[in-house]
């Protein structure tokens, strides 16, 4: 075997090395978008590059594994979903009070299921792994309460905001839901 032979072997392996390495992270960058949806777009942009987005998700995916989520009882449905009922009758009197039992309702059900209850970003981030598809109803309706705070929001955001939080709340309940109303049945 010759020299030339032995580095056209070393190129081919090179090659073939490096063609699995860009099949195996087309794959994770496909299993992650598909996984985490409009989250995956959101941090691309966020952090400026597609690899550091992607450390990201893998971090919160990590981070959650550690914990016991856990979908909800039949009552705590049923409780939940009454406290709901009445925070939304509340609205029509009471919107800025309303939009701010929303919060709390929902941050109740969320550390329910298992999630911890850290600063606001940390929850949006271990959300994001289990519900990516509502995680950005969560962040509008906390921008909007956090405008309406320092009297920048007005009812028709409020409003808005009970929209986002009821789809967080909904999917947040999701599974457990679904199952008590087929039991009802």
């Amino acid at each position: 075997m010759t020299t030339l032979d032995i580095v056209l072997i070393a190129i081919a392996i090179v090659a073939v090395a490096f063609g699995v390495i860009m099949f195996v992270q087309y794959q994770r960058s496909k299993r992650l978008r598909g996984q985490f949806g409009p989250e995956y777009d959101r941090l691309v942009q966020d952090r400026g590059n597609q690899r550091k987005a992607e450390e990201e998700l893998l971090r919160r995916q990590k981070r959650i594994e550690k914990f016991h989520i856990r979908e909800l009882n039949g009552g705590e449905v049923e409780r939940f979903s009454d406290s709901w009922r009445r925070v939304q009758a509340r609205f029509v009197d009471a919107p800025r009070e309303a939009v701010g039992e929303a919060d709390r309702l929902v941050r109740d059900v969320m550390s329910t299921r298992g999630y911890p209850m850290s600063d606001f970003d940390q929850r949006a981030a271990d959300i994001s792994v289990d519900h990516p598809r509502v995680v950005e109803n969560y962040r509008a309706a906390h921008d909007i309460a956090a405008r309406d705070a320092s009297g920048r929001a007005n009812t028709e955001d409020l409003r808005q905001a009970m929209v986002h939080y009821r789809a967080l709340f909904e999917e947040l309940l999701g599974a457990s839901a679904r199952h008590l109303e087929e039991v009802k049945k």
